[in-house]
């Protein structure tokens, strides 16, 4: 199956905010950008595109689960050593990746980290994906 989204389908994009972990100091640097996320997440909810967003925790407070012969083994972190971590969401209802890109292009994080924009998959893909396996299987 390719991977590839139809024209028709009009996904939702999972706009993912990553940047390295900051001590005080630097939360604080970074804090000063708040009125402009409030004004930029005003702004796609007068627009009627913002679905949902918000700000995670640091990383030491995650908590990653995955099964190991059939048992849930927990990590304290997260799984991924990594120097950027995730640290929020912006979920927006847009028509395209052009707009979300527009949209993560003018959000602060972008000066300091980086954003990672991924189509959400609909529930209608994921059962047909899954028809199709069990059929082929």
């Amino acid at each position: 199956m390719a991977n590839t989204i139809e024209e028709d389908e009009m996904p939702n994009y999972m706009l993912l905010l990553y940047a390295t972990e900051a001590d005080r100091a630097e939360v604080a640097e970074r804090d000063v950008d708040l009125p402009e996320w409030k004004a930029r997440l005003d702004e796609l909810a007068e627009r009627g595109v913002l679905l949902g967003t918000g700000r995670l925790h640091p990383a030491d407070t995650a908590t990653t689960v995955r099964l190991v012969d059939g048992e849930a083994e927990l990590t304290d972190g997260p799984f991924a050593v990594t120097k950027e971590i995730l640290g929020g969401y912006i979920l927006v209802d847009v028509p395209d990746l052009d707009e979300a890109v527009k949209i993560a292009a003018v959000l602060p994080i972008a000066r300091f980290g980086k954003v990672e924009i991924r189509p959400e998959m609909a529930m209608e893909e994921i059962a047909s994906r899954s028809e199709e396996a069990t059929a082929a299987g």
